[in-house]
């Protein structure tokens, strides 16, 4: 051996062997109890393993929203469909509204009566006042500027004779008139009756009517400018 090289290192030891440990014991379960629990997968304590086979098993077998049996999700579907399955709470219809009470005779008597005072004495004037001497009352415009009657030409008249109990001569000055005079003692009478029964009286005439009485009252008007019409001038 040559003096240049070093001596072989000394075989190194094994190290000491660790002290023996029990192994921790297992904990019991009715599974694992025996050789023959453990060849059969289906009795496997796995929550998953066990899932796997109902999920597999196809819609049919598959737990549907109807089967479940938890209540959050079974709340989260009440709110989910909507309002319109939900209980409405009952409408508060309020207090009922109090009958119509007519005011009193006096005051319904009021209007009708008032309206009637008038025309009375506007009639007792016109009666009073002959409309047949000159300056009494104004003169048409129309009758002045073009020589043409008006439909209300000869009211005047006809009301004094009316007055007077000369029905022929109020008819001869204006016939139009004289029917206004019945139709609005029909309306006074209708109008009294309302009041005292406590109804009010609503006036909704159509137009079919109105436009009736409109041609009734322009055709007056040109007739009694015309020759064959003389008998309605006044």
């Amino acid at each position: 051996m040559d003096a240049t090289t070093p001596p072989p290192a000394p075989p190194l030891s094994p190290p000491p062997p660790a002290p023996y440990a029990d192994p921790p014991p297992l904990a019991p379960h009715a599974g694992l109890s025996g050789p023959q629990s453990s060849a059969a997968p289906a009795s496997s304590a796995d929550p998953e393993s066990s899932a796997a086979p109902a999920s597999s098993a196809g819609p049919e077998s598959s737990a549907g929203p109807e089967s479940s049996a938890d209540p959050a999700s079974s709340a989260a579907r009440a709110g989910h469909e909507g309002p319109a399955l939900c209980a409405a709470p009952p409408h508060s219809a309020g207090p009922a509204p109090a009958p119509y009470a007519p005011p009193p005779l006096r005051r319904r008597l009021l209007a009708p009566l008032g309206a009637l005072a008038g025309a009375a004495a506007a009639f007792a004037y016109v009666g009073a006042v002959d409309p047949n001497e000159p300056g009494h009352y104004p003169v048409c415009p129309l009758l002045r500027y073009t020589g043409l009657y008006c439909p209300g030409c000869g009211g005047l008249r006809s009301a004094h004779a009316f007055v007077h109990g000369d029905l022929a001569a109020a008819l001869g000055a204006n016939a139009m008139a004289v029917a206004g005079y019945a139709a609005f003692a029909v309306f006074m009478v209708f109008w009294l009756v309302r009041a005292v029964r406590g109804v009010p009286v609503r006036l909704n005439p159509s137009p079919a009517l109105l436009w009736a009485v409109g041609g009734i009252w322009a055709v007056f008007c040109v007739v009694r400018n015309l020759p064959a019409g003389a008998a309605l001038a006044p």
